[in-house]
């Protein structure tokens, strides 16, 4: 079996914003920091540009696998992620690796944390519903 890469050459690993969170998050920094030691899956090692493409977001564990911390009716602190379109709702991320559906309230921005009840969890749609407190 021939080694993957020879020695002399250099490789690059990358890791795309949206493989470091399931949550929309608009800087790596909200998940690492400099000198940080973390662990990263390879996704595609791409020989010819001498890459590898790596993700954080799946070391983070399952929905199912985070949801596990949550219960129906209790109330959690979260970090507001995102505004749906047409202020239908915010996305609330609960765990790095879990994010809920809050029902759109004024004046909240991307960042904050947010208190929120945990109003429904539906697993066959792995989706959870919030209410900001």
């Amino acid at each position: 079996m021939e080694p993957l890469f020879n020695y002399r050459m250099c490789c690059l690993g990358l890791v795309h914003i949206e493989d470091m969170s399931v949550a929309r998050i608009k800087s790596p920094f909200e998940r690492l920091k400099i000198g940080q030691k973390a662990k990263f899956m390879v996704k595609l090692i791409d020989r010819e540009k001498n890459r590898i493409l790596l993700s954080y977001k799946e070391l983070l564990g399952s929905w199912e696998e985070n949801v596990k911390k949550f219960e129906e009716g209790s109330t959690v602190t979260g970090i507001a992620r995102e505004t749906e379109k047409y202020k239908n709702g915010i996305f609330v991320e609960l765990t790095p690796n879990l994010v809920g559906l809050a029902e759109y309230k004024e004046g909240i921005e991307y960042g904050q944390n947010v208190n929120v009840y945990i109003k429904k969890i539906i697993p066959e749609k792995k989706k959870v519903k919030l209410i900001i407190v």
